[in-house]
Parts: C-alpha cells; structure tokens; sequence
C-alpha cells in the first residue's frame, strides 16, 4: 500500500465523521497555540524591558547602600553594617573615578505638592543638573535645574506634566510658587512626556535640587547614586573603581552595592526565562491531553471499524499495512491539529498587540518548530497503541463482529 492510498484512506475515514475529528484535533489546536503565545509573550516581555532600560540611559551603575549579592542566593548584610551613602560620596566619585562621566546623588522621597487650592501627593526626587541628560529626559518649557541652584540650595522645582496638569489645568506654570511640604518652591520647568518606564511614571514625578531634598526630608542619606560610565567597554573597570574609592570612604567596608544594566538584565532575563518555560509547559499539558483524546477516538474507531479491518485482511492485508493505515489517521489528525494551532498561536499573538501595544509579540522560529514537532510526536506515540491493536485482531474474529 503506497503512501498516496494511505493518505486517501486517511481522509476518507476522518471526513466520514467530521465534527468528531474537530473535537478531536481542538486538544491539539489549543496547546501548540498556547506553546507559541507564551513563548512570544516571553521574549516580547524581554525585548521591552530591554528596550526601556535603554530609554532611561547607556552604560549606567546603581549604586545602593546595603550589601547585597545578584549571585548566589540572598546574603543578608551583618549587623555591624554601616548601610549609608551621602552627597560626598558621588562627589568624590565623580571627581576620581578615571573610568566615570557623571555621579549624581539621587533622594527620593514623597509629599504634598500643593498650590492654591489643589493638592496631590506625589514623589520628589532630588538630583543634580545632569540628572535629565544621563536618564535621557527633556524639559518641554523652562529649563532643569542648573549647578547655581545645588550649590546654594534653592527652592526651585521641574513638574512631570501629570502634576502640572493636576495642579494647573492649561494655565501657565513656569513661575509659579507651589508649596511642597512646609516649604515653597517656585517652578522652573515642565518635563517633556516620557510616560511610565519600568512601572515608573516620570509624568508624575517633582524634581528638586538634592541639595534642597536633604533639607526637605531632613536626612544625608542617598537613596541611590546613579553613576554615567564613559564607555561600554569600561563598565566592569568602573564597577572596580567605584568599589575601591567607596571602600576607602566607608573604612574598607563594603556596605555598599553596585549593580550594572546588564546585571539587572541578566536577573530579570532569568525571572522572565523561568516564567515562560513554567508556562509553556503547562500549556505542553493540554498537548498531552489532546494526544490522549486522539488515542481515545482511535479506540473508539478502530472498534466501530473491526469489521472492515477484517474484511481488508481477508482480502490479503498485512498487519503492517492496517498498523500504517490506523497510525496514518492518527498523525494526521494530530498534524493538522499542530498546523491549525501554529495559525491560531500567530494571528492571536498578533493581534495582541492591539490590546497591549507597548509589549511586542516576538514570535520566535523554535517555539513554533518544536511546538508542530511536538504534536506529530504526540500522535505518534498515542496512535501506535490503537494502529497496534487493530492490525493484530484475527480476521475471522473481526468477520464475525456486529
């Protein structure tokens, strides 16, 4: 029996009962589309945040007090840890450091911004005038802060255009005096559109000299210094250089750390790359579950048919030729199942991005391969039970069978 009368055959017997042979293939359907949209999901998650790190600044250190580990499990710092950074500390940063282009002290913190009578609570952030150049942010009108208002301490303020808008409507802003706290500032800027990043909405951000947060929140801790490397290539001698200096600063202890983009990519890539292979195979369940459907229609099909196979071994069929025949049906059923879910998995991932269009849908040539491979697999290891089966039955016995 050559392969053309097999495939004839095939279709004939899974067209004799069609919606049968839907209901049988949807198992399938289901799981090689949910395989190719979590996966897609998964790597569009990772190109996103790839992309926003890159939209807040290249080539960038956190420097955070407290001594953590991004390798190896968590290592809670000891108590005799001094787990404080001050304004200094990215002074003599920036001014040592061969490798580095930019420390800024960063203070962040939240209080009542009010003006007249509209008030809101929102985050302050205190930072110096490169701020906005090293986080790759603009001034829509006004201008940012300036080396003048850090050093003498000016109660000067940039408002995100949420906050301007929620305190100002349409009026002009520039000029302003708003009271943040018990103190009042006067309005210098308002920040281009920059949106939420990494769950940070920069909209509705107020920025004030850091020199001016530490009085307002009356602390000299630093939240964090966010250090602007020359170069990629010297991020790891920048990572080494700042721990150095810092360590001199802190009477050699390291209470301190220093992360790179790439070691908070590396960590979120991780998270993200779990995730998606935990998903996945879940959805690589409801495979399994369509493959038991498949072998329990061909159960059910090679008894209705006992008869036929009796009449075709009568006839001068092999058991080879009916183990092909049935195991033929099966992988057929799963195939077409596996090509309907590769279809249904691109056109739902595609249109995903109509709901989310910030998230890109990256669907990845490997998922969709071993998502349609899987699937033939599937109706090859639950086919052989039933195909083995049918070509075993005794031709007399099968006759005989009503």
């Amino acid at each position: 029996m050559d392969a053309r009368e097999v495939l004839s055959l095939s279709k004939d017997a899974l067209m004799s009962n069609k919606m049968r042979s839907l209901l049988t293939m949807l198992g399938v359907i289901i799981g090689v589309a949910s395989v190719i949209m979590l996966v897609a999901i998964g790597a569009g998650a990772k190109t996103y945040i790839h992309r926003e790190l890159g939209n807040l600044g290249t080539n960038i250190l956190i420097v955070v007090p407290g001594k953590t580990s991004t390798k190896g499990g968590f290592h809670p710092p000891s108590a005799s840890t001094v787990r404080k950074l001050v304004y200094d500390d990215a002074v003599i940063l920036k001014k040592r450091a061969r490798h580095i282009a930019d420390a800024v002290p960063i203070i962040l913190g939240s209080s009542k911004v009010k003006y007249l009578n509209q008030s809101r609570d929102n985050n302050v952030v205190g930072c110096t005038e490169t701020y906005f150049d090293l986080r790759n942010l603009s001034v829509e009108s006004g201008r940012f802060l300036n080396n003048s208002d850090i050093e003498s301490k000016r109660k000067v303020c940039i408002l995100g255009r949420t906050v301007k808008r929620g305190l100002f409507g349409d009026k002009n802003a520039l000029g302003a005096v708003v009271s943040i706290g018990d103190g009042k500032y006067r309005v210098i800027g308002v920040m281009a559109r920059k949106g939420v990043t990494l769950g940070i909405d920069f909209d509705d951000i107020v920025f004030i000299p850091t020199t001016t947060a530490q009085e307002l929140f009356d602390t000299d801790n630093l939240f964090n210094i966010t250090i602007k490397v020359k170069s990629a290539a010297e991020i790891e001698p920048a990572i080494e250089e700042t721990r150095q200096i810092l360590m001199k600063r802190h009477a050699n202890k390291e209470d301190f750390t220093v992360m790179s983009q790439d070691e908070m990519l590396g960590v979120m890539n991780k998270v993200l790359g779990v995730m998606t292979a935990v998903l996945a195979g879940i959805a690589a369940i409801s495979l399994l579950v369509g493959g038991i459907g498949i072998m329990n229609i061909m159960l059910v099909s090679v008894r209705e048919r006992t008869r036929e196979i009796g009449i075709r071994k009568a006839l001068g069929a092999k058991n080879r030729d009916i183990l092909i025949q049935f195991l033929a049906e099966s992988v057929t059923l799963s195939l077409i199942g596996g090509l309907g879910g590769v279809l249904f998995g691109g056109m739902v991932s595609l249109g995903f991005q109509f709901f989310i269009p910030y998230l890109p849908m990256e669907i990845s040539w490997w998922s969709v391969l071993l998502a349609f491979f899987f699937s033939a697999s599937v109706g090859v290891f639950f086919g052989v039970y039933p195909a083995r089966k049918a070509s075993l039955y005794d031709p007399i016995v099968a006759l005989r069978y009503e």
